[in-house]
């Protein structure tokens, strides 16, 4: 009965209902049935739909169920290169819930999207700055390309045991590289726990998706 349920609601989503209202409860309901025990491997029947409001569905079912879905990490790649915003998004944070050492080169492409020029990907990569595990940052670290992404990289993994220089963090934030930045701001958010000053600066910064990153991190601290 349970695998029906899922199959039932699987064929739901590729219906493409015109309502909304529909598509999300949906997959809500299919969701539930998914920690129940429905099979994740089942969702590659979305993510090869060809039909992005499918694929989007399936990259957010992958992006709440984080390790339980592990088995189809082998789809992030497309996914993390998918046209639509959405999908890159719940992308990201599936590879940040659910990637580890083994996963270098899906982590190294996600730390890639640092130089998107989608704003809301570029928010996404900074909270996966934030909250990636120094195993992961050291594993997408070993198979990165770009030269630069690694230094910052580096440079991040570095000022988990090292406390880095306060000004060269500030001048990082306040600087004309976009990608910098980013990194920069995540140093902050990673070290706030001990001393949020650098992230009250960030929360100040002329740059609109770290200072709205910053601030939201100092909500969380603070509730």
């Amino acid at each position: 009965m349970q695998t029906q349920t899922g199959d039932d609601l699987m064929a739901r989503i590729l219906a493409r209902p015109a309502d909304d209202g529909v598509l999300g409860q949906a997959a809500n309901d299919l969701l539930n049935e998914l920690f129940g025990g429905y099979p994740v491997e089942n969702l590659r029947t979305l993510l090869h739909s060809g039909d992005d409001d499918a694929v989007q569905t399936g990259a957010w079912l992958l992006s709440e169920l984080g390790e339980q879905a592990e088995p189809l990490l082998d789809e992030v790649p497309g996914l993390l290169a998918h046209p639509r915003r959405q999908v890159r998004f719940f992308a990201v944070e599936f590879v940040l819930l659910a990637a580890d050492e083994r996963h270098a080169g899906i982590i190294a492409q996600a730390l890639t999207l640092s130089r998107a020029s989608d704003t809301a990907i570029r928010w996404k990569v900074l909270h996966f700055l934030t909250m990636a595990s120094t195993e992961q940052l050291m594993a997408g670290l070993s198979r990165l390309a770009d030269l630069e992404v690694g230094r910052l990289t580096a440079g991040l993994v570095a000022s988990d045991t090292e406390d880095p220089d306060p000004g060269e963090v500030v001048a990082g934030m306040e600087g004309d590289d976009p990608v910098a930045r980013l990194f920069a701001a995540a140093i902050a958010a990673r070290m706030a726990e001990d001393d949020p000053a650098l992230l009250r600066h960030a929360a100040r910064v002329r740059d609109e998706e770290i200072s709205s990153f910053a601030q939201w991190q100092l909500r969380r601290f603070q509730g």
